[in-house]
């Protein structure tokens, strides 16, 4: 369905104003405001969409068709939850940003209990368990990204005080939203500097979470900013910037964001957390 979804966007008129990037999808559905600050969120291997939700120190279960909520796992002991991430082999990571540590599970059942094992990172938001079967975490307190392998750190990047995500490519390289820093940086997976993108054009104000579509496109949450942008970082001069939700304004509604931080396209579907209106949204393209 991916690669219907960005030929369809490669081709699709609203890109032929290229000072002006239109948007790349469109409203679909919005949740209740039921959260409290939702961060980051991803589809699990349930098919059910699971959604870090900061002040409730829970994670939120929804119906990906319908946005209803449908389950808490964790509740109350998950402080400042910012970030959760499936592994192919199971086992499930929730950077857990008030305790300066990953928690690990061995499964989606085990998420109502302590965690099997954790990861120290200080004010870590983002991690991801990589295809390789290896753990990268942001440290937002040290300014560094890790590398995990069991519980021994591998390989560090440094010079990323407060940085949020960190996605995998569809190449294997690691994508991280460096939001004090105004850009995204991506590494290989021994954490080799490969890229920077910090362009102008990109209007970049705090990007916090992202994800990646097969073809390498990045969906990233500029949560200052209130938008969404569709960057191909293979673009001529730094990347380019192919399209964008939301009018730079906060608010609630269609084309509106309020700090919007998580991010998981689905198919032709994108799911973003709509912070400070305390819900999910979802945008879709339509496929004729």
């Amino acid at each position: 369905m991916r690669r219907f979804l960005l030929l369809f966007l490669l081709v699709s008129p609203v890109f032929a104003v290229a000072d002006k990037p239109q948007p790349f999808a469109s409203f679909d559905l919005a949740s209740e405001p039921v959260l409290a600050d939702p961060h980051d969120l991803e589809i699990g291997p349930d098919g059910r969409l699971y959604v870090a939700d900061k002040f409730g120190s829970r994670i939120a279960v929804f119906d990906p068709e319908t946005l209803e909520l449908v389950e808490m796992l964790g509740e109350g002991f998950l402080p400042g939850v910012h970030d959760i991430s499936f592994g192919s082999d199971g086992r499930i990571a929730v950077a857990v940003t008030g305790m300066s540590a990953v928690a690990l599970y061995d499964g989606i059942d085990a998420l109502n209990a302590p965690p099997d094992s954790g990861l120290r990172a200080p004010r870590t938001e983002g991690a991801l368990i990589h295809s390789n079967g290896d753990v990268y975490v942001t440290s937002g307190g040290t300014g560094e990204v890790f590398r995990f392998g069991n519980d021994t750190i591998k390989a560090v990047a440094g010079g990323h005080p407060g940085a949020h995500d960190v996605e995998e490519g569809p190449d294997g390289s690691v994508w991280v939203a460096d939001n004090f820093n105004q850009r995204l940086v991506r590494y290989s997976e021994d954490l080799e500097q490969l890229q920077v993108l910090n362009h102008a054009k990109f209007g970049f104000r705090g990007p916090r979470y992202l994800d990646v579509t097969e073809f390498g496109h990045l969906v990233v949450a500029d949560q200052d900013a209130h938008r969404i942008l569709l960057i191909d970082p293979e673009g001529p001069d730094g990347g380019t910037l192919l399209g964008v939700l939301g009018d730079g304004m906060p608010g609630m509604g269609p084309g509106k964001f309020d700090d919007p931080e998580g991010v998981e396209i689905d198919g032709s579907r994108f799911y973003f957390a709509d912070s400070d209106n305390n819900r999910i949204v979802r945008y879709s393209v339509v496929l004729n």
